[in-house]
This record gives structure tokens, C-alpha cells and sequence, in this order.
């Protein structure tokens, strides 16, 4: 069984605000080490509930965040952000299921740590087919497209609620409540952690039981519709 575990960095256990996610920050340096931590709480999740091959992938700026050297050395990385398939490169490689770990709501979400989608000094919303999607939702298709279906997220619990509403009842791991767009009540990072590698063990034996939400997959012909902040 292979999954692919795509990461972005917003929705990380502590984050709240852009210089904690941004490398020329001095708190950046902090959060990619609890990214990797998030990370491997997800990976020792998939394997405890048997999978046999795990591919991460590094989806949030640059994609140079995940610290190798601290990486779970059962999985192997993704790294670099010009790939075919972005923030999920490896979904193409007969992936059984994709866990997203780290985040974030869409665009103008009420509570959402950092919310936004791609950009958010551009994009104001975006639509799939008149559905109003975020960042897991643009993942997702193309995760359908390939026939893989999402088993889990990890975020705060905006984001994790809109992915439920999006992909179905997939497994969640609320690692903060986000009060506001740079705010939130976060879980020490042992509680988030523990959060994080159980729902990926439920996710990964869903699966084994064909226990989990169809892949989402848009309908062809695919509109793509953009709101932008500005003209």
C-alpha cells in the first residue's frame, strides 16, 4: 500500500502568523522543525496501520521546508517546487490514498489561520465547476484525477470542517481553533502530534476496510473560475 503525504505549512501545529512560515524570518527556522515533526507523526501513523511505502511531499513555498536529516527514513521526499503536479507531485505514481498535513482554509474564511488560496495578495476565491474550493480542494481534483482519494487532513479545525464538507467524511486532526486570521488556540505540540499519527492510522486502516470517500472527482469539461482581489 502506498500513500502520499502532502504538506503545507499554514495549517502546521503552532503556526499563526506569516513569519513563522516565511524563510527570511527568525521563527521560520522553529516551524519547519515542527512541519518535520507533523510530518513524521503522519508517517509513523500510515505505517503502524501497515502501509509499505510512504512518499512525502513538500508543497508550501520553494517546497525546501521539510528538514531531511530529521525525516522519518521510511519515507522519501519530495522536495523543490517546480514538479508536473506541485504540492502534490508523486499522486501519479499509483498512490492507494493522499493524507494532507498542514492546511489551510480558503480564501475570506471567517477563523482560519492564514487563509488563503495560492495567493493571498491575489486570489480572492476560487471555483471548481461553481464549487467553491481551497487549496485542498485544487489537490483533491487532482488526486481524483489520478483515482486517489483523500484520507485525512490535519489543520485547524476550519479548514479540516471545509475539506469534510468538500471530500466527504474523511479522517481529521484539529491541531488548533483558529479565533482569527493570525490567531488561534493551539495544542502543545505532544497532544497535536498524538492528534496526527492516530488519525492517520485510522485513515490508512479505512482504507484497507474500503471504509473512505470516493475520490473527488470534477466532472469534465473542468471551469475554473477566479476571483481576484484586484483588477
Amino acid at each position: 500500500m502506498k500513500i502520499l503525504i502532502a504538506a503545507d505549512m499554514e495549517g502546521i501545529s503552532g503556526v499563526t502568523n506569516w513569519n513563522q512560515v516565511d524563510p527570511k524570518h527568525a521563527e521560520y527556522t522553529r516551524f519547519r522543525k515542527i512541519m518535520t515533526a507533523d510530518v513524521n507523526a503522519a508517517i509513523q501513523g500510515v505505517f503502524e496501520a501497515g502501509a509499505d511505502e510512504v512518499v512525502v511531499t513538500d508543497g508550501h513555498g520553494g517546497g525546501a521546508n521539510i528538514l531531511l536529516e530529521e525525516l522519518d527514513p521510511r519515507a522519501r521526499l519530495n522536495a523543490g517546487n517546480d514538479s508536473p503536479f506541485s504540492m502534490v507531485q508523486g499522486i501519479e505514481a499509483g498512490m492507494d490514498g493522499v493524507l494532507f498535513i498542514g492546511y489551510h482554509a480558503r480564501a475570506g474564511s471567517q477563523n482560519g489561520v492564514l487563509a488563503h488560496t495560492w495567493s493571498a495578495s491575489r486570489v480572492a476565491n476560487l471555483w471548481l465547476n461553481d464549487v467553491l474550493v481551497g487549496e485542498y480542494g485544487l489537490n483533491g481534483a487532482l488526486a481524483g484525477h489520478f483515482g486517489v482519494p483523500v484520507l485525512m487532513i490535519s489543520g485547524d479545525q476550519t479548514a479540516c470542517a471545509q475539506a469534510v464538507e468538500l471530500f466527504g467524511p474523511l479522517e481529521t486532526a484539529i491541531v488548533k481553533q483558529a479565533t482569527g486570521f493570525a490567531s488561534a488556540e493551539c495544542l502543545p505540540l505532544k497532544t497535536a502530534h498524538q492528534l496526527i499519527r492516530e488519525a492517520a492510522s485510522r485513515a490508512v486502516l479505512r482504507l484497507k476496510a474500503g471504509n473512505i470517500p470516493e475520490p473527488f472527482v470534477v466532472a469534465a469539461p473542468v471551469r475554473v473560475t477566479i476571483e481576484f482581489l484586484q483588477p
